[in-house]
């Protein structure tokens, strides 16, 4: 079984001592950037280890060019694949807090980019593992390093002159993935300026998932995106979010819907208000 979407607790359960899976432990707060880290050395899924959004999974921050978190180079996150001791064969799971919406659907996104297909999110993340009872521990799995070889995929992103080309295009959609508050400017805000892209659509990620924090059926989900999409192809619809993180659950949600590999543009918000001369709305 390859799992390239998602995975149940009880489908990685069965596989915690499964040699070719590799479990990535992806919390993150915006709030407090070393809880993460210090929360999985309290305790984690057995065998997990930690990947650091600040460090692990962006690149260099050039004030005033690029957003919050951008990706690292290619060199960089081969390097970073390779210590981890990525193969072809390894069947890579990476979970955050809950569902996916900080970081672990980031890192399914950057697996994807680097051509590893054998990636996916655990549904619910740690907090439906922890209510199921399942277990913890401090037990980290070591990986023999390995020379990973890279096959990139521009095509899942969207550059900042994309965005700005097609965002009033019929023929494109571009959409917001913070929750309405923030798409109209309210509420609480990690960048100087505030409002959304102009021309660009509401889709909040956190109705993606239900009321125990699990992603919503397929069928429910192809509703949703077929609603907001209407006749727009899936590859020509671009999700962003405020530092180019959460918009990547929209990114996975479609894909296990069943739509063909939409774009994510990473440099999101923080990027496009580098350049007062990019249009804004409220």
């Amino acid at each position: 079984m390859i799992y390239t979407t998602l995975i149940s607790t009880e489908e990685l359960a069965q596989n915690l001592n499964n040699p070719n899976f590799a479990i990535f432990d992806v919390r993150f707060s915006l709030d407090d950037e070393l809880w993460g880290a210090q929360a999985f050395q309290e305790s984690h899924i057995p065998g997990a280890r930690y990947a650091d959004l600040a460090n692990d999974l962006s690149g260099e921050i050039i004030e005033g060019v690029t957003g919050r978190r951008p990706f690292p180079t290619v060199a960089s996150f081969t390097e970073t694949l390779s210590n981890w001791g990525i193969t072809p064969d390894t069947q890579v799971i990476c979970y955050d807090a809950e569902s996916g919406l900080m970081a672990a659907s980031r890192l399914w996104l950057m697996f994807r980019w680097m051509g590893h297909e054998k990636v996916a999110v655990l549904d619910g993340g740690l907090k439906v593992w922890i209510n199921e009872n399942r277990e913890l521990n401090q037990d980290v799995r070591v990986f023999t390093p390995t020379v990973f070889s890279p096959n990139v995929r521009e095509d899942l992103f969207a550059s900042v002159d994309e965005v700005d080309e097609v965002r009033n295009s019929a023929e494109h959609c571009v959409f917001d993935s913070r929750g309405a508050e923030g798409y109209h400017g309210g509420g609480k805000y990690y960048d100087p300026v505030r409002g959304h892209i102009a021309g660009a659509g509401l889709a909040d990620r956190a109705e993606i998932t239900d009321s125990n924090g699990l992603f919503k059926s397929k069928d429910e989900l192809k509703k949703r995106y077929e609603t907001l999409i209407g006749a727009v192809k899936p590859e020509n619809t671009i999700f962003y979010c405020g530092s180019g993180v959460t918009a990547a659950q929209n990114v996975l949600a479609m894909k296990y819907a069943g739509f063909a590999d939409t774009k994510m543009y990473i440099g999101s918000w923080s990027e496009w208000i580098t350049d007062p001369s990019r249009e804004i709305a409220l």
